[in-house]
């Protein structure tokens, strides 16, 4: 069978970029039947290193967009400036004016109607596409109708609208036309966790999707290099980024629901109540208006508060960083409000880092005991967890090995084996005829999904 993946390789998507490259070194390292023929569709063909390996007899890259003259010269002047040059310039003129929008602008009364994209279809069709995997939540899949596999990592927009990254400017009527639209039509949806999956059918179950539709695929830690000699990659990483001794790490773009301002608040109390001065390393970007105005918030709150001097902001941090500043930090203090499940907390566990997160659904099933959970709500709690943490070195060592033996449970044989189960399963569906939930009796993609052209 001819099936094509679409992976999200945008790192500004933290989480969901690690997921992508974890699908794709999986697929690249799994035996499939000689009959498959798989084809990666990616923006940017040649470039990403987990795309590189690709090319082979069973493997080809193709370009996500459809080939036009306007994007032919696109790709010329970027390769032309070069890459950075080429962002900074694109970023710049996108910021002018704009202020932070949904990818689409969506009515809620036609939340239902699917905007068709034939040119998509023409293309995955030319390339002989039977079956599509994407690895996060992507319109295409079903405005392109091609029978589908979809990963879906949350559905926070219907659990904590309060929050304007899920909900603000439109992103709410985005974020139901790609989930309502996506479940409906999928041969299979994925979920990270059995609680996601119980999330995604409370929710979408009404809308046409099946139990037997959803299957789960947890995640794995994310992969990096350097896994040997951590010592010196601590050395090198600290003198990289001049880290302070005795640490706290939280990698997490600044959006309001990573909970960065409580975080600050807690190092506040404990300085001020305890006389703890514990430091925090914080990475990931803060691009955007909302990110950076949360940025500008944090950073401006920590001053208000006498902590900045606790605060080490270091941006955007390659792969190869990630190692040592898990292994050398005090611990993960995560006190996020989503889930239903983390990477960063398997990525802990795989470096000996003692981690604290939040004792909400879905995490504590993740953590079991091998974490200490706060009330993200609640500063006391957040600063009486980091207290224990910096103070009880017995107690960062049993959390450690507690993690390591609940990552056991992670094996990338488990995950090799299920993503082979959903493909095979999805397989079949497709040479049954029953590969499009929202198809006539026939089976034919999109008889009687309600379109307008896009």
């Amino acid at each position: 069978m001819r099936i094509g993946l679409v992976p999200n390789l945008n790192s500004l998507d933290g989480g969901i970029y690690q997921y992508s490259v974890t699908m794709l070194r999986a697929l690249r390292d799994w035996g499939s039947p000689d009959e498959d023929q798989w084809t990666v569709f990616t923006p940017d063909r040649t470039r990403h290193p987990a795309v590189t390996k690709f090319e082979s007899a069973r493997w080809s890259v193709k370009p996500l967009l459809p080939p036009t003259l306007r994007r032919q010269v696109s790709t010329a002047v970027k390769r032309a400036a070069g890459d950075a040059a080429y962002s900074t310039a694109t970023r710049w003129l996108s910021s002018r004016g704009r202020k932070f929008t949904a990818p689409g602008a969506i009515e809620s009364s036609r939340l239902d109607v699917v905007k068709r994209r034939p040119e998509f279809q023409r293309w995955f069709s030319r390339q002989g596409m039977e079956l599509m995997l994407y690895s996060s939540t992507n319109s295409l899949s079903f405005e392109s109708r091609i029978p589908y596999v979809m990963a879906i990592h949350d559905v926070q927009h219907r659990l904590q609208p309060e929050f304007p990254e899920v909900s603000a400017n439109g992103e709410w009527e985005w974020r139901e036309y790609l989930f309502r639209n996506g479940t409906r039509y999928a041969t299979i949806i994925i979920a990270e966790s059995e609680v996601g999956r119980e999330d995604i059918l409370n929710l979408y179950g009404p809308y046409g999707l099946t139990p037997d539709r959803v299957k789960t695929l947890p995640f794995l830690p994310s992969y990096y290099p350097g896994l040997q000699g951590m010592e010196s990659e601590q050395r090198r990483v600290a003198d990289v980024y001049d880290l302070p001794e005795g640490y706290l790490f939280y990698p997490a773009q600044f959006w309001p629901h990573k909970n960065h301002a409580r975080l600050v608040q807690a190092l506040a109390l404990l300085q001020r109540e305890h006389g703890l001065k514990i430091p925090i390393v914080f990475s990931g970007f803060y691009a955007g208006e909302i990110r950076e105005a949360t940025y500008n918030y944090v950073m401006k709150l920590a001053h208000q508060l006498g902590v900045q001097d606790q605060i080490h902001y270091i941006g955007y941090v390659p792969d190869e960083d990630m190692p040592g500043l898990y292994a050398g930090a005090l611990a993960l203090a995560m006190p996020t409000f989503f889930g239903p499940t983390n990477i960063p907390t398997l990525e802990a566990w795989a470096f000996n880092c003692p981690v604290l997160t939040s004792d909400v659904r879905g995490i504590r099933e993740q953590t079991g005991d091998a974490a200490i959970l706060v009330n993200p709500v609640s500063v006391e709690a957040i600063a009486d967890g980091l207290r224990r943490l910096a103070t009880d070195g017995d107690l960062r060592r049993t959390l450690a090995q507690r993690g390591q033996q609940r990552l056991a449970g992670y094996s990338p044989q488990d995950y090799y084996r299920r993503l082979t189960e959903i493909v095979n399963e999805a397989k079949s569906l497709v040479r049954s005829g029953q590969s499009w939930p929202g198809a006539a009796s026939d089976g034919k993609p999109g008889r009687d999904i309600p379109y307008a052209e896009h």
